[in-house]
């Protein structure tokens, strides 16, 4: 049987390790090894970090709502507490750019729901 030399997969997976860290700093960036574990943590923190951002943006509507509210002499859980009651469907996502970009219609939603 003849013998196979690995080479041009290597070089293929080498260019391929090393092309994803592209950026990184000091010995992760040309090192294959220390590559491999960068990549690695990277991966790992970026699927964290997913599911993360939606957290961090769910409790920034929540703060963009209540502070709109509160001007209006309103608190946050009786307002949501409300809407669930009258069968308003509009997410906390759209509320909170509403109350920041368009007061006039925010203002008519808390009027329809007090």
């Amino acid at each position: 049987m003849p013998r196979v030399k690995g080479a041009t997969n290597a070089i293929k997976r080498r260019r391929n390790i090393l092309s994803r860290v592209k950026g990184f700093r000091f010995g992760r960036k040309n090192k294959e090894k220390l590559a491999n574990e960068a990549i690695a943590h990277a991966g790992r923190n970026a699927f964290r970090d997913r599911r993360t951002k939606k957290r961090t943006f769910r409790r920034l509507w929540t703060t963009k709502i209540n502070a709109t509210l509160n001007e209006k002499g309103l608190s946050y859980s009786k307002f949501i507490g409300s809407l669930k009651k009258n069968n308003v469907e509009i997410d906390r996502k759209i509320l909170a750019e509403i109350a920041e970009n368009e007061p006039a219609v925010f203002d008519k939603i808390v009027e329809e729901v007090k």
